[in-house]
């Protein structure tokens, strides 16, 4: 898996990219799926935003979050992350079961 992570009008710190590393790896971890993840963290006045786009085998999941402080804005992305990581898992092995279940009835 390739994770990069950019900044877009802010300087990615150590700490910040660190922090962003563990908390998408936790979550990414559980697909088998996942070919790259592209990260980017931006400033716009008083708004900071948080954007992740995770390639997939057959899908991109593209998730945003806007905050105050950076480092919510990126626990919200997780958040977020994590629900579409699951449903996304979901939709695959109920398809999956469906059409073993279909074959063995037969």
């Amino acid at each position: 898996m390739n994770l990069n992570i950019t900044g877009h009008h802010v300087e990615v710190t150590d700490a910040m990219r660190a922090y962003a590393t563990d908390k998408i790896e936790r979550v990414v971890r559980h697909s088998d799926n996942v070919t790259s993840v592209n990260v980017i963290l931006s400033v716009d006045k008083l708004n900071q935003k948080a954007e992740v786009t995770v390639y997939l085998r057959g899908k991109d999941i593209h998730i945003e979050c806007v905050d105050t402080d950076l480092y919510a804005a990126i626990d919200g992305l997780v958040d977020k992350l994590s629900r579409q990581m699951q449903k996304h898992k979901q939709k695959t092995t109920e398809h999956h079961h469906e059409s073993h279940k279909f074959t063995a009835e037969r």
